[in-house]
């Protein structure tokens, strides 16, 4: 069963956090939280899919990413989430071809579902 708080949000008010971590120029600032205490009001949405490439990451690695994640700020306090949107750009030309979108998406899923199990089970 899930135990998330339930937060309620003001009009423009902050809930949460996103931060990159399929960029590898990024890769390595998950180790902030090491040092710096998320605030108890609010949520860390860590970026586990990639908007720049091709290549469909590992369900496993984004099932390690969000225990690593959740160990640092609670399990309660993380959601796992992609980089950014699958188009850097104003036109429509994306980085991403479309028909890897979608597994890109259910690995996102399946890493979610065996952090889940690691986590909450």
């Amino acid at each position: 069963m899930n135990e998330a708080k339930h937060r309620p949000v003001r009009q423009g008010q902050l809930a949460g956090l996103s931060v990159k971590q399929s960029n590898p120029r990024h890769e390595h600032e998950w180790a902030i939280f090491k040092d710096i205490k998320l605030p108890d009001d609010k949520i860390l949405i860590p970026g586990l899919i990639g908007h720049a490439t091709n290549y469909v990451e590992h369900p496993e690695l984004i099932a390690d990413y969000i225990v690593k994640y959740a160990g640092l700020v609670g399990r309660e306090n993380v959601i796992a989430g992609a980089d950014c949107g699958f188009s850097s750009r104003a036109s429509y030309a994306p980085e991403v071809h479309p028909t890897v979108v979608w597994p890109k998406f259910r690995a996102l899923s399946e890493g979610a579902a065996l952090a889940t199990k690691q986590l909450w089970d």
